[in-house]
């Protein structure tokens, strides 16, 4: 068989040059596309004017990056100051305290199934994962608010969140076991809430030791871009967000374009929502073209995108080019290793590994041909932070969009107030 296979590899006449070429450079420097540039230029119809990127770094907030940068844009064109950033800490800070919550709440619901049950995994895995859910981001935002960056900068565990998500999971894992053991053993509802106060109390010691505690009030205070000088003092968090943001998340949906999925429905995904009473993680499944239609009529009227892609795909992180031609792998290599969007997704070859924000498009004989994409990875990356994608490339590696429901047609709107389909925890849009 071995020597079936050689004669199979040696057939190829141009084998042994195919082979230098991929063992000195790697398969995807020996694959790309020369002339990608040409098709992935930056310029582009239309573009909504932003600011400097932000910096997610060694992270997996890219959700709630993508969010703040929705609403820092807002900001910003409304007070006329393009570099206008948000606290990322804050948010985190509290996404931490209320995903700590809801995991004991699952816990203690799920005690009665054994411990290797598929839910039960999917909770003590998922313990406190960076990643996240556009809704995840916008219920913390409704309930406490938000800060300028200023107020609360990124701290070296924002930053860098290994040594606090392996602290985070080993004392929630622990206490999830002690839960189980005293709903086990029969122990009371109050003793229950006594002892979940107890660990909660815990997470709030090592979020505040690792990000600082969130403050209860600030001063706001910024120069413009006329440099014209702005203060309110005594600001609450919520103050700040009711008082200079008129973002309704409620009046907001998730298109989603995911195939292996029935059109024309709306999912959710209960077992995900990290806020009791926050905005609930819901996806509308449509066709692409009308996720498309109407990610471009809201950038036209000159809010940016919230998108949720799988950002691993054809992607140049450095130079910042997304195109699904980009690496020509199952050409050099002589293997078919291609999938449709459906496959992938059936076979978990394909997630939504993170979140960016749409700021542009081009379009050609009036069609897009490219994206504007601001990204979260810094000014290093891509055109100082923004990044460029195909068409073909938002087609295929894009699954979700954020849209205000305005800019949804008459059945998609009455589509998004339809009563949702319930996901499993281990959903491909998860």
């Amino acid at each position: 068989m071995v020597e079936k296979y050689q004669k199979i590899f040696h057939a190829r006449k141009d084998a042994a040059v195919i082979s230098r070429a991929v063992q000195k450079n790697g398969i995807k420097n020996a694959s790309e596309d020369p002339i990608a540039s040409q098709r992935l230029h930056r310029a582009f119809s239309y573009e909504i004017k932003t600011g400097k990127p932000s910096n997610q770094r060694h992270s997996g907030r890219c959700w709630s990056f993508a969010t703040l940068n929705t609403l820092r844009h807002k900001f910003a064109k409304k007070y006329n100051f393009k570099d206008f950033e948000l606290s990322q800490n804050y948010l985190f800070f509290w996404d931490r305290i209320e995903r700590a919550n809801m995991f004991f709440q699952k816990i203690i619901e799920t005690a009665d199934k054994p411990l290797h049950d598929r839910l039960v995994d999917f909770y003590l895995s998922f313990a406190l994962n960076d990643g996240g859910q556009w809704a995840n981001a916008a219920a913390i935002v409704e309930k406490y608010g938000v800060v300028p960056e200023y107020v609360m900068p990124d701290t070296h565990n924002t930053k860098d969140t290994t040594d606090v998500a392996e602290v985070m999971n080993y004392l929630m894992r622990k206490d999830a076991l002690k839960l189980r053991r005293l709903v086990n053993d029969g122990a009371k509802e109050a003793d229950l809430d006594a002892a979940k106060e107890e660990m909660m109390a815990d997470v709030y010691k090592v979020a505040a030791y690792s990000f600082g505690e969130p403050p209860v009030k600030f001063d706001l205070e910024f120069k413009d871009d006329d440099k014209k000088f702005h203060q309110v003092l005594g600001l609450t968090p919520l103050d700040f967000y009711h008082q200079y943001f008129d973002t309704n998340f409620n009046d907001y949906v998730v298109v989603t374009n995911a195939p292996d999925h029935e059109y024309g429905k709306v999912y959710s995904m209960p077992t995900q929502d990290s806020v009791v009473g926050g905005v609930p993680i819901k996806f509308m499944n449509v066709p692409f073209k009308d996720l498309q239609d109407a990610a471009i009529k809201q950038l036209k009227a000159g809010e940016t995108v919230w998108v949720g892609n799988d950002v691993l795909q054809q992607m140049d992180r450095k130079r910042g080019l997304m195109d699904a031609q980009l690496f020509h792998r199952a050409e050099l290599l002589d293997v078919d290793f291609t999938m449709d969007k459906k496959d992938r997704l059936e076979s978990r070859q394909a997630m939504v590994s993170h979140a960016m924000t749409l700021t542009g498009f081009d379009l050609e004989n009036g069609q897009p041909s490219r994206w504007k994409i601001e990204n979260s990875w810094g000014k290093d990356n891509g055109d100082n932070g923004y990044f460029v994608m195909t068409q073909d490339w938002f087609e295929e590696y894009t699954y979700e969009a954020v849209i205000d429901k305005k800019y949804l047609p008459a059945d998609l709107q009455k589509l998004a107030a339809s009563e949702p389909v319930e996901l499993t925890a281990w959903d491909s849009l998860q």
